[in-house]
């Protein structure tokens, strides 16, 4: 585990797990966080046993409540820009890393913490996650990609009515209008506690902490139940077709069938490539 206080970082294997650390501010993201998440992205990018990358928040309420409002609010213009351009660096190494990053949503992913998980490959969230690009609600609009990338996953008039609007959703609206990939629900299998009297608010709240944790659980290991199908595959592999898919969003469909022959091609003098192949044949001969 890394010793920065904001960004946690826990290898796993050939897996990476990086937390938001700021619970107390639901894990928003100050010049301190970003800083810090802009290293552990280095470190995680240099790092050739790490294969692939879950990003979520610590704690169970939130996975990052985006920026800290509370330093915008005295800021002028020129802070701004430095602002919005330092947060728009370390999203988009996120989005360039040449590993699949999952985003693991729960609780809150609003603002930054939508576009956090915006520049994730696959998203997954709790069924308690709430997402969201409230930005207008406090008089800007979203400055750290939102407005690019939303309308490249939801389209664009979605992501208008959202941003629009200012409007969080929840985990079941997100999953149906293409946001995210999967929900994690709570199901027979779970001990689920009790049901206790709605009047005892005590008691509601302990056992929403309860839920909230189990569902938490859940969420980790679904991510990690995905990510380890992703690394039981050829790295060199994914990582090409990382990189064709994201390129392949902001061309002409002429140009990214070429870019995919070269790329495709490329992978056919890696080692990897005739070990896997060698092995699938072997397997079919045996069969």
């Amino acid at each position: 585990m890394s010793t920065m206080k904001y960004v946690l970082l826990e290898p796993m294997g050939e897996i990476a797990l990086i937390k938001i650390n700021r619970p107390e501010a639901l894990n928003s993201m100050n010049l301190d966080v970003i800083w810090e998440l802009s290293k552990t992205i280095d470190i995680v990018g240099v790092d050739d046993s790490i294969k692939a990358v879950i990003i979520t928040g610590s704690g169970e309420k939130s996975f990052c409540a985006g920026a800290d409002i509370s330093y915008m609010v005295n800021i002028g213009p020129v802070e701004a820009e430095k602002y919005a351009s330092s947060a728009q660096g370390v999203l988009n190494k996120i989005e360039k890393l040449d590993k699949p990053v999952i985003a693991a949503v729960n609780g809150f992913a609003l603002g930054g913490g939508c576009e956090l998980a915006l520049v994730c490959d696959i998203r997954i969230a709790s069924s308690n996650a709430k997402l969201g690009q409230p930005e207008v609600t406090i008089g800007i609009p979203p400055g750290w990609g939102g407005t690019q990338r939303l309308l490249r996953i939801v389209g664009p008039s979605k992501a208008k009515e959202l941003i629009f609007t200012g409007k969080m959703i929840n985990a079941e609206e997100a999953y149906e209008i293409g946001l995210v990939n999967n929900l994690v629900k709570l199901d027979n299998q779970d001990e689920i506690p009790d049901q206790v009297p709605q009047d005892d608010v005590v008691k509601v709240k302990e056992r929403d902490k309860k839920i909230a944790k189990i569902l938490n659980k859940k969420l980790i290991n679904e991510a990690l139940t995905l990510t380890k199908e992703i690394t039981k595959n050829s790295y060199n592999a994914v990582k090409t077709s990382k990189f064709l898919i994201n390129k392949g969003m902001d061309m002409d469909i002429d140009s990214g069938l070429r870019m995919e022959i070269y790329g495709w091609a490329l992978c056919f003098a890696h080692e990897d490539r005739k070990n896997l192949m060698s092995a699938f044949l072997n397997k079919s001969k045996k069969k």
